[in-house]
């Protein structure tokens, strides 16, 4: 097995392997050895839950978890595999600028894409029922802070954004499905 080079942006490693035919499996790896094993096994990329993470630490995925310890976590796997890493981004942590910081922030930590969710708070775990969500426009929002987080920063190569809602993938971001979304464009 070929290991990654530790020097390409995770962003661009993870848009390369979406390029390839087929479909890239991508295992949840909530520490460090979790993501060796699945290294070892033949895995290329992984998923950080932010369910398995708060489970690691012994909490409920109620959105309890803090954002240091979520860039902990990215960190740490990222050391331990220089895999591409999709990251549990759970609502962002906040409004637009806590979205952006997140973002800078899981880009230092050596994630390759981060996944928002458009839940209000408190959220509640993807499978829970009585989740209620944010408005269209208020996830727009969110989703043009990225992009902004993305503009200003040279290190990232690639968003991959999803939420009940939405779907988005890759640059130009297009939108399909929510309203209000005109305000996310970017060129």
């Amino acid at each position: 097995m070929t290991l990654p080079n530790p020097l390409e942006r995770p962003g661009d490693v993870l848009a390369q392997l979406l390029a390839e035919p087929g479909t890239l499996g991508v295992p949840g790896a909530h520490h460090a050895l979790c993501g060796m094993l699945a290294r070892e096994v033949g895995f290329r990329a992984l998923y950080l839950s932010g369910a398995a993470l708060s489970a690691t630490l012994g909490l409920p995925d109620l959105g309890i978890i803090t954002q240091e310890e979520l860039c902990r976590a990215v960190k740490s796997l990222y050391r331990a595999t220089h895999l591409p890493i999709i990251v549990d981004g759970d609502t962002g942590y906040g409004e637009t600028l806590n979205v952006m910081r997140l973002v800078r922030d899981l880009e230092e930590a050596g994630a390759a894409a981060v996944q928002l969710e458009d839940q209000m708070l408190p959220k509640k775990c993807g499978h829970l029922s009585n989740k209620n969500l944010i408005e269209a426009k208020e996830m727009a929002q969110k989703i043009s802070a990225v992009v902004k987080a993305k503009a200003l920063s040279a290190g990232w190569g690639g968003y991959y954004l999803s939420g009940s809602t939405l779907s988005i993938r890759g640059f130009p971001v297009f939108f399909k499905g929510i309203g209000g979304a005109d305000s996310c464009q970017h060129d």
